[in-house]
């Protein structure tokens, strides 16, 4: 028998379809298998929820009053089962006994390779005779299933260490860091309730904290401008100087000046505004947030039920440039018979050329459609999931298509008058050809074009006016600002990062309200007395310092047995000098700690 094992029960269906035509459904200690002839042998495929092991602490070191936190720093977590995976470890194991061959098809990312290793483990458990191979692709489509198979490879172990030792790190730093906080504050918080901390989730709170109270210690100051209707021959121009005055009484002693003038520069250059590039994890996660008010938890989701459903390729990537053996006319070929088939029709009929970004992960292409689909249909396949199925299927077709369109072409506008003692200017867009706004309406920029007049033309101020303003402050970070600044310093990948910023609101820490994050005051607590005390632990840079040392792996090969301890004793050094400051610690954060609710017990 043939066994094949796929990471969600929908991908684990599709197999069966696409390898076997007709297949029968038949629970395996609950689990759903789907049964199936290919090349005329009996197999089986079987669809898991994610992680079958994970790493944890002895049940003694999990009380935490038994042990000080320190301690799990001399500590080796234990390679478990996970709870909720018993049932797919037995349904694993009992169709792995009779297998000859075992496929994994585990998700084409990092932890699709660790789950695969898991698997691989469990197979060999009951089976030790069964040849295993890795399967992977990248579109859940009947032509990448089937051509996955015909071209089996071997699990990457160098990125199964990486990812297993991550794990390790996460588990250790966000326990002894948990218990700490919370074991310092323990008189001020109810029972069972705890102060968090992990190595992403607490950096990613420290920079929205940081926003807030640069927004808060912000003092505005007043300023002057002027602003001023001018007559350029039979044209009404509004223009504005490019000074700011520090007094009215200055501003008002330049504008006196303002009767007579004449045009010293008038410009009108046109401009290729082009394409976005192909469409990767984070941009996906920040333009569907700026865009569409989905927030990233939310598109990543729902971006991989479509991957599941062969709506979409695989989601989780990096890179921004379409590989060669992607066949794009194929896509719009397929996208033909979709929404936007017309669009896709006309550039298949006058010809494309597509964008090309700048970074490559080596595994995934972009993302782009694999499937031609009605609104309609959406709504009718993800029922009450309807609405934001189709919202970012939309996007990605959208996406996909302006790609391949030619840029828009705009013609910059400017004006600048001269009145003796100070300049004038005004600057206008006007848009000539609409290229890729017109399927992507996203990006099209606003317009206000100015007229035509020459150097040289008279130019006579009909009103002149002074206007105070204020400096305004930062402004509150956005959802797509804060995605940008963790790709920035390296927080969490492309998959996780949207889980780093839910984990501050579950944990109450910070809110997404209207696509912006907004600390709270425990959460700005929290940070703030990390930044004084404690601040290597809470800087953006933590991150990228651990990711560094964890890509050592797989390019230099190093053994994790010799980088777990040293990233340890890094991170031991700043444990200790925060444990000196315990009582400032204490009194800081109990401050505002009365009456506040926090998440309940475990680790971040």
């Amino acid at each position: 028998m043939i066994l094949i094992v796929a990471e969600k029960r929908s991908v684990a269906q599709a197999i069966a379809k696409y390898l076997g035509g007709t297949y029968r459904l038949q629970k395996t200690y609950g689990v759903a298998t789907y049964y199936f002839k290919y090349n005329g042998r009996e197999a089986a495929a079987l669809g898991l929820s994610g992680h079958l092991m994970d790493f944890d602490f002895a049940a003694r070191q999990n009380v935490w009053t038994w042990l000080p936190p320190e301690e799990l720093f001399q500590t080796l977590p234990l390679f478990v089962a996970r709870g909720e995976a018993l049932p797919y470890l037995k349904a694993l194991k009992s169709l792995a006994y009779k297998a000859e061959e075992v496929y994994l098809a585990l998700d084409a990312d990092v932890e699709g390779e660790a789950i695969a290793y898991e698997t691989a483990l469990a197979v060999r458990l009951v089976n030790r005779r069964a040849k295993i191979y890795r399967v992977r692709f990248n579109a859940v489509t009947y032509k990448d299933i089937r051509a996955a198979f015909q071209k089996p490879t071997r699990l990457d172990l160098k990125q199964v260490e990486k990812v297993f030792t991550r794990m390790q790190i996460d588990l250790t730093l966000g326990a002894v860091f948990t218990r700490f906080l919370t074991l310092t504050v323990k008189n001020s918080l109810e029972r069972g309730r705890f102060l968090s901390y992990g190595p992403c989730q607490t950096p990613v709170l420290g920079m929205v904290v940081t926003r807030e109270l640069e927004r808060r210690n912000f003092k505005p100051e007043k300023y002057y401008i002027i602003k001023a209707l001018v007559e350029i021959g039979n044209n009404k121009v509004e223009m504005s100087a490019d000074v700011r005055f520090k007094t009215r009484r200055e501003a008002e002693a330049v504008a006196a000046t303002i009767r007579q003038g004449v045009v010293k520069a008038a410009i009108y250059r046109p401009h290729n505004i082009q394409p976005p590039d192909p469409l990767e994890t984070v941009e996906l996660e920040r333009r569907a947030s700026r865009w569409l008010g989905i927030n990233s938890k939310k598109t990543l989701d729902t971006a991989e039920e479509l991957y599941r459903a062969g709506y979409i390729s695989y989601p989780r990537t990096e890179t921004t440039i379409y590989p060669p053996t992607l066949d794009l006319r194929e896509i719009l070929q397929e996208l033909a018979a979709g929404e936007h088939g017309d669009y896709a029709e006309e550039l298949l009929r006058r010809g494309f050329r597509p964008t090309r970004g700048d970074s490559d992960d080596g595994a995934h292409p972009p993302i782009y459609p694999t499937k031609a689909a009605t609104k309609a249909e959406i709504y009718k396949v993800f029922g009450k999931a309807g609405h934001h199925a189709w919202a970012i299927y939309d996007f990605v077709v959208r996406h996909f298509l302006a790609t391949l369109s030619p840029p828009a072409l705009v013609e910059k506008q400017k004006i600048v008058a001269d009145f003796g003692k100070i300049q004038l200017e005004a600057e206008g867009q006007k848009t000539l050809e609409e290229g890729c706004w017109r399927i992507y309406p996203w990006e099209r920029q606003s317009e206000k074009p100015l007229p035509r007049v020459d150097v040289g033309d008279g130019a006579r101020a009909i009103k002149v006016e002074v206007v105070e303003r204020e400096t305004e402050p930062p402004p509150q970070m956005t959802e797509s600002e804060l995605l940008a600044l963790m790709r920035k310093y390296g927080i969490g990948t492309d998959a996780t990062m949207q889980d780093h910023i839910y984990t501050n609101v579950k944990r109450g820490y910070m809110k997404i309200e209207r696509g912006k994050c907004v600390p709270t005051e425990l959460g700005i607590a929290l940070a703030t007395a990390l930044f004084k005390y404690a601040p290597e632990i809470i800087e953006p840079t933590v991150r990228a310092r651990i990711e560094k040392a964890l890509q050592s792996i797989v390019k230099d090969g190093v053994s994790p047995k010799n980088l777990i301890p040293e990233i340890k004793a890094e991170f031991e050094k700043y444990y200790q000098a925060l444990k000196e400051r315990r009582e400032e610690l204490r009194r800081a954060l109990e401050a505002v700690l009365n009456g506040k609710q926090v998440g309940r017990r475990g680790h971040s």
